[in-house]
């Protein structure tokens, strides 16, 4: 069941996200960034700051009252961003971030906005297929990648963003 995030749900968000990106956990899925980034992903900070700015949204999907999945949704102008799309280690490949993504997309269409945007890390070629797989084309538009205490680069390449775009 895909449900919009509550305040209540931060701690268990914060959990499934740094599991999927980072750390030994990660790499028990396909979408890990631990051969790239060390360090946590997002903090219970970030979260809580993310879920309660209004323009925000955090889907959540849950199965047997456990979150496996989730997507963080915003609304900027005439473009939804997508970002930290989620699902649980053990269970990528299972089709749950595919209707994440068309979940966002209905989102998108009953705010009246006509495409949505991410950012992906340039080198995470099979990701940036499976998402050109699901309509969304790079943009050519680039960015750094930020450096931060959360964002600890361990890749031997510079990193940058690539943008995708889906037209709706």
């Amino acid at each position: 069941m895909i449900t919009k995030a509550l305040p209540e749900d931060i701690l268990a968000l914060t959990a499934l996200i740094n599991s999927a990106y980072r750390g030994e956990s990660s790499k028990q899925g396909w979408t890990t960034e631990a051969n790239l980034l060390e360090g946590k992903r997002t903090n219970e900070a970030e979260l809580t700051e993310i879920i309660t700015n209004p323009k925000n949204t955090i889907l959540k999907f849950t199965e047997n009252d456990t979150i496996i999945g989730s997507v963080l949704l915003a609304a900027k102008e005439h473009q939804l961003y997508l970002g930290m799309l989620t699902v649980s280690p053990e269970l990528q490949n299972s089709g749950i971030g595919k209707k994440m993504l068309a979940e966002a997309e209905v989102f998108a269409k009953s705010l009246g906005l006509t495409s949505i945007v991410m950012t992906v890390i340039s080198v995470r070629e099979e990701l940036i297929a499976w998402y050109k797989r699901h309509g969304y084309a790079d943009t050519g538009e680039r960015e750094a990648f930020p450096q931060s205490e959360i964002h600890v680069t361990i890749a031997e390449e510079p990193l940058e963003f690539i943008y995708m775009e889906k037209k709706l």
